[in-house]
């Protein structure tokens, strides 16, 4: 049975190093990003919660904080670079007094369930989840331990597993512990250690106490994830900690939690007992840091002047920089930034994040506004959107998608269909198309709450809704396909977005279809520096993004630079 802990434990020096790496954080003596300073403050005002406020129910426990830091340091070797022993640096040993090291005032059971950690690549994240892999089976308590090493493919569960398996084999207590190729048993807990991937046969009937997702900027869905979690509600606490660095699957996973744990950072954001679960570190450039300020790297890299050299970083910039990909992969990978390395990327992760406002949607009722479909093959995905000018400059992006049962079932595109189903930012149509008729009936039911004054759509496919809009009224025009008409609302909608002035509401498919386009350039289109929107590849849907387009073509159309008209009693000028 669990007891009460005692909160009157003195720190010693691999604790005093910890409030000190959190006091420098805040006061600047070093630089850390923005959310790793919240991460510091965050720590030292819980501190200072769980000694003034005897209610709330978590405490910091010294002892434990210090047994997972103690156990590499003392026992372990890292199998790469010229070491002698296993010592921690200040941000590692802060990421580990905190994920062990808060427990319940009461029972004593672990008060973190999940921790998502963010560094640049080679700062020795997959050498810190290793001892902590073993730390698990051997010394955290839990009998009958079983420890997954998860990633996305066989091969890199295998990268922090076979870490594992050297520093046990060269450790001081390896004799304790059976290294096997397919698991690490530790026989005097029953305890066992085993690499898994998603693409692994069977995932279920695993009951871990700690899963270690590996590189989860390359996890498409949340199948791996989902399905280990589940197993882990019968332990009594359970961990499970995402490690990565920053990644280009911007509707995967990562995105979600980059989002989510960071929340957790923000007082009041989150529900408390939802954030009082979830510990964060993410080392990261801040948004008006300068890329080329190789001061600032160390940001994303706290292990600079230990694992890293920032000369050596520096020359690799110099090289990579020239060539788009190889630039692309070094800012993604190096200074955590959210790319595509998509040549043409039409917005970058940074652009979206400026695009987050909010507008009441009932204060659109009466509004003018502008609609666009793309009804592509209705074999597939299809889309409508209604943009709204707003007062102070920026457009309200309203829209729906349809997509067929048939379609969803082959989930090529790995989105959470029925999640999002749920929320109503789609349809899913029983059978293998969509009728026009859907789109029709949206528009006319739309019609009734806006003022709609034109409705743009590409003529592939339209026509028997181009005929049953005129018969309703709602004067759809045509919007044609190529840089001729499309190269000016598509270079004035980057500008929308440059300046944060979309708003979506949050919506994560909007957000979806704006991260898949891709400007394409025909050798005679680059000639004069013409622009036509393309997908990034064969899953990644634009059609939302193709009916706002046409919305917007036709708002650029009938409002004219210099026009003046009269929207919902406010008078607009365009300039």
């Amino acid at each position: 049975m669990m007891t009460a802990v005692s909160t009157t434990s003195k720190p010693s020096p691999i604790l005093d190093s910890v409030y000190q790496y959190a006091r420098d954080a805040i006061s600047g003596q070093i630089k850390v990003c923005r959310k790793v300073r919240m991460a510091c403050e965050r720590f030292l005002r819980d501190i200072k919660r769980s000694r003034e406020d005897p209610s709330w129910p978590w405490v910091f426990e010294p002892e434990l904080a210090e047994r997972p830091i103690r156990y590499m340091e003392r026992y372990l070797v890292p199998s790469k670079g010229d070491y002698d022993s296993f010592v921690l640096m200040p941000w590692q040993r802060f990421c580990e007094a905190n994920l062990y090291g808060w427990v319940h005032r009461e029972t004593g059971l672990r008060r973190f369930r999940e921790g998502l950690i963010i560094v640049g690549r080679g700062n020795g994240k997959s050498t810190m989840v290793s001892g902590n892999a073993s730390f698990g089976a051997a010394k955290d308590g839990e009998r009958g331990a079983e420890v997954l090493l998860l990633a996305n493919s066989r091969d890199q569960a295998r990268v922090v597993y076979d870490e594992a398996c050297t520093q046990i084999r060269e450790s001081k207590i390896g004799s304790h512990f059976r290294v096997l190729r397919s698991a690490i048993h530790y026989d005097k807990n029953n305890s066992v250690i085993v690499p898994l991937a998603s693409d692994s046969r069977k995932l279920d009937g695993h009951n871990p106490s700690l899963a270690i997702f590996d590189e989860i900027h390359g996890y498409r869905d949340f199948k791996l994830i989902n399905v280990v979690k589940r197993g882990m509600n019968k332990r009594r606490q359970p961990l499970a900690l995402y490690i990565t660095t920053m990644g280009t699957v911007l509707d995967g996973p990562l995105m979600h939690y980059y989002q989510l744990f960071g929340d957790a950072l923000i007082p009041g954001k989150l529900r408390e007992a939802i954030a009082d679960r979830m510990f964060t570190f993410i080392c990261e450039l801040d948004e008006d840091d300068n890329i080329e300020d190789s001061s600032c790297w160390i940001k994303a890299n706290p292990s600079i002047g230990v694992l890293l050299d920032l000369k050596q970083l520096e020359d690799d910039w110099e090289r990579c920089k020239r060539v788009s990909q190889e630039r692309s992969d070094f800012i993604c990978k190096q200074l955590n930034i959210f790319t595509n390395n998509a040549e043409a990327k039409f917005v970058e992760f940074e652009v979206l994040k400026r695009n987050d406002g909010v507008f009441d949607e009932a204060g659109l009722v009466g509004r003018e506004c502008y609609g666009g479909f793309d009804l592509a093959l209705t074999e597939d995905f299809t889309a409508a959107a209604l943009e709204f000018p707003l007062e102070d400059g920026k457009f309200f992006w309203l829209g729906h998608t349809w997509i067929p049962e048939k379609k969803v079932q082959a989930d090529n595109e790995k989105i959470p269909y029925y999640e999002w189903a749920m929320k109503g930012y789609l349809s899913i149509v029983p059978g293998d198309y969509v009728t026009y008729e859907l789109l029709l009936r949206w528009f006319v039911e739309a019609s009734k709450r806006y003022t709609i004054r034109s409705i743009g759509y590409d003529p592939a496919n339209a026509m028997r809704l181009v005929q049953s809009l005129e018969n309703a009224g709602l004067n759809p025009q045509l919007v044609r396909q190529g840089p001729l008409t499309l190269n000016a609302p598509m270079k004035d909608m980057r500008e929308v977005l440059l300046d944060g002035r979309l708003v979506m509401n949050n919506n994560p498919l909007c957000r979806w279809y704006l991260d898949n386009v891709k400007i394409r350039q025909g050798v005679r289109d680059a000639e004069h520096e013409n622009w036509l929107p393309t997908k990034a590849g064969k899953y990644n849907k634009i059609d939302g993004f193709a009916a706002l387009l046409n919305a917007h073509t036709e708002q650029m159309r009938l409002n004219p630079v210099g026009s003046r008209r009269e929207s919902a009693g406010v008078t607009i000028i365009t300039l």
